[in-house]
């Protein structure tokens, strides 16, 4: 039986670990690097107000479909979200002149986070786009128009 009390300490068990494995393997701006050797040592009661604010870092991926188009073909991009509501809106942005331009394609992230989003672009050449979300964004990939 789960109660809500095992709920959160799953919940800040879950957070603990992808805190601790963030920062095992990739950067992390807002994570601090775990400081002693026994990550158990973490969930002690002396630790748990940081328990509360310590929260899973949102992510984002993006794959587009195609990585080559002719102008104003329909290709899609697809990926998941991690650490966002489900039913976040994420949002196409394009790289355009050195700034980054929101575009007039979105839509609502499933359940589990997924989202899949038909695309059109009419700016010839190497096009860089990313999806976002709020603050959070996903790495930046290209698909060259025709």
């Amino acid at each position: 039986m789960v109660t809500k009390r095992n709920s959160l300490r799953l919940a800040a068990v879950a957070a603990l670990g992808a805190l601790f494995l963030g920062t095992a393997g990739t950067a992390m701006a807002a994570a601090p690097a775990a400081t002693g050797p026994d990550p158990v040592a973490a969930t002690a009661p002396v630790a748990s107000a940081s328990v509360a604010s310590a929260s899973v870092s949102a992510g984002i991926t993006a794959k587009p479909s195609v990585t080559s188009v002719q102008a104003w073909q329909l290709f899609r991009v697809t990926g998941t979200t991690t650490g966002l509501e489900a039913g976040s809106t994420v949002t196409l942005q394009q790289k355009q002149h050195g700034t980054w331009v929101t575009l007039p394609a979105s839509v609502h992230t499933t359940r589990n986070g997924s989202y899949s989003l038909g695309v059109k672009l009419g700016i010839k050449g190497l096009n860089e786009l990313r999806i976002v979300s709020g603050n959070t964004a996903s790495p930046v990939f290209t698909v060259t128009v025709r």
